[in-house]
């Protein structure tokens, strides 16, 4: 069967799990819709966290992105996964004891403020479609190339899939879904992973054939092959970093401390019953989050050295069924500029020029064609692209509808609503997010990775420093931490706008303050949320003595808890 056949069958048995998943355990209550109950177990839940939490940069573009950038790429895999560790030690088992619905809750009462809730509220929603956009593209992308639509429509039928289990389950139903969608990613990504490594290293274990040397029987070591390839055409060599110091140091803070802080992700540790249960989730969770983040070094090892030596300098008239068949989505571009029938695939420091741009969101996806693997492992990887754009995606919704209908309307204005009212509210909020979103998928602010990126640097900028010091500072009242949140989000935002929308001509570190790239500015926003904070704080009156208590009573261990 061809791969299209392949992919419609992946997609649509992996879709008809995902529903009938959705339908089982469909929320009967507010309790089941904002936290599934409060009654998961820590192993589902740490495989539900993995699914939300690896989202289409983690499965599409990571790799993507540490194929082009080298070294460098190393970030995304240092900040992601070690965000899970200040998660699981410094926030999840201190939020589930406190044991509300969401991060607004947690803001509000502790810094006793409506104002300081509905400054949460807007924080969580503007992360959350920021992020949700980089999962639409996602869903865009895989639409487009294995299903022949354009981007567009493919976000458009992404939008409808993630509106009826998001609508009908909530978050009982987006826990269980996402436990089938994470065992659906993982193969998909492992399989291709593990085929190619055989066939490039003859291990059969990525993260070690990654370090291993070809099966040519040259000696030669991969990495030392992509170095020599690279140089050729003139890239830098791939085990060679270009970032400056200090941006990879800001980058890799950001997405730490981003990962800390992002509601969707916070909020899972509020289904399980009891507090040593939320760490175990983080655990748990980490665990299933390595099984990815080891091998995704590897399969842009694998893709990277496939293109080079698939691609560069062949006939155009002879390229293989793959090229062709991404080239019709246009995220692959050839122009023959020199007219002699060529592929000229050549970096910055030839003095050959470029004819072939390539979308980097496309390497995980084209990966198996690539290495001219089984139509059905190309299906397979279809279907785990689209379980993890999907999966984070109604994490997301599932935020912003819980910020609107139970922080806003439930607990600042309309505080006699009913459950049933409520619970409507939400659902309507979901369906006006998801064409919100879509919008965004459609015209996104950069690679899918990328706009993820800015998405952690928000977070980081306005929520991390709100959680940590309202859990660990009697101290900090409520001036001092709405003004942290508002100052840090405003000077994030306005600098990413200004190098990724009003002056893109201008976004390399030439023109970055002190080098340090809109991926990397929510570190600076952290900094001065926890410093405008501090010092708001000391200038204005404490805390009222019950709220200190309460902070107190927050980091008690209980025996039975």
């Amino acid at each position: 069967m061809s791969v299209q056949s392949w992919t419609f069958i992946m997609v649509a048995t992996s879709f008809a799990l995902y529903i009938g998943v959705a339908i089982w355990s469909r929320a009967k209550s507010t309790g089941d819709f904002y936290v599934a109950g409060g009654n998961v177990s820590p192993v589902v839940n740490g495989l539900a966290t993995a699914a939300g939490w690896m989202s289409a940069a983690s499965f599409i573009s990571m790799a993507g992105l540490i194929a082009f950038m080298g070294r460098d790429g190393s970030v995304y895999l240092m900040g992601w996964t070690g965000g899970y560790v200040l998660l699981a030690l410094l926030l999840a088992p201190y939020l589930r004891k406190f044991g509300k619905y969401t991060v607004p809750d947690f803001v509000g009462d502790r810094y006793y403020s409506q104002v300081a809730r509905v400054v949460a509220v807007i924080c969580a929603i503007f992360v959350s479609f920021t992020y949700v956009a980089g999962q639409m593209r996602g869903v865009g992308i895989v639409f487009s190339r294995f299903i022949g639509v354009s981007i567009e429509t493919g976000v458009v039928i992404g939008m409808g899939i993630v509106f009826f289990y998001a609508v009908l389950g909530g978050m009982k139903g987006i826990t269980y879904t996402q436990v089938a969608q994470y065992c659906v990613l993982i193969f998909a990504f492992l399989v291709p992973a593990i085929f190619i490594s055989l066939l490039l290293t003859g291990n059969p274990i990525p993260q070690l054939g990654f370090g291993s040397t070809l099966s040519d029987g040259s000696g030669v070591y991969l990495l030392d092959r992509l170095d020599g390839l690279g140089q050729e055409l003139g890239f830098a060599a791939y085990t060679d970093g270009q970032k400056g110091t200090l941006d990879v140091l800001f980058i890799t803070a950001a997405l730490m401390v981003g990962t800390a802080g992002l509601p969707h992700v916070i909020v899972r540790f509020y289904t399980v019953p009891k507090v040593w249960q939320a760490r175990s989730s983080a655990g748990w969770a980490l665990l299933f989050i390595a099984l990815l983040y080891t091998t995704a070094p590897a399969v842009a090892a694998f893709a990277r050295a496939n293109l080079l030596t698939t691609v560069s300098n062949q006939p155009y008239s002879d390229v293989p069924a793959w090229f062709s068949n991404w080239e019709a989505t246009g995220l692959i571009q050839f122009d023959d500029k020199n007219g002699d029938g060529l592929i000229q695939y050549t970096g910055p420091r030839s003095d050959i020029p470029n004819e072939l741009t390539i979308d980097r969101d496309i390497m995980v996806l084209a990966n198996p064609e690539i290495a001219n693997l089984p139509a059905w492992v190309t299906g397979l990887v279809a279907a785990g692209g689209l379980a993890a754009a999907l999966s984070t995606a109604a994490g997301l919704l599932l935020v912003i509808a819980t910020s609107v209908a139970h922080d806003l309307f439930k607990n600042s204005f309309r505080s006699d609503i009913s459950e049933k009212t409520e619970l409507r509210i939400a659902r309507i909020t979901v369906g006006f997010a998801v064409v919100v979103s879509g919008y965004l998928g459609i015209h996104p602010p950069g690679f899918v990775g990328e706009v993820v990126a800015l998405a952690f640097g928000l977070a980081a900028a306005s929520f991390f420093p709100a959680i940590l010091l309202g859990i660990f500072t009697k101290r900090m009242n409520s001036y001092g931490a709405v003004s942290g949140m508002i100052a840090g989000i405003t000077f994030t935002t306005l600098y990413i706008a200004y190098f990724k929308f009003l002056y893109p001509e201008l976004n390399s570190a030439d023109h970055w303050w002190l080098g340090i790239s809109p991926e990397g500015i929510g570190t600076v926003g952290m900094l001065l949320n926890f410093a405008v904070s501090g010092v708001v704080a000391w200038l204005t009156p404490p805390p009222p003595v019950e709220i200190q208590r309460f902070v107190e009573e927050i980091r008690v261990p209980r025996k039975l808890a």
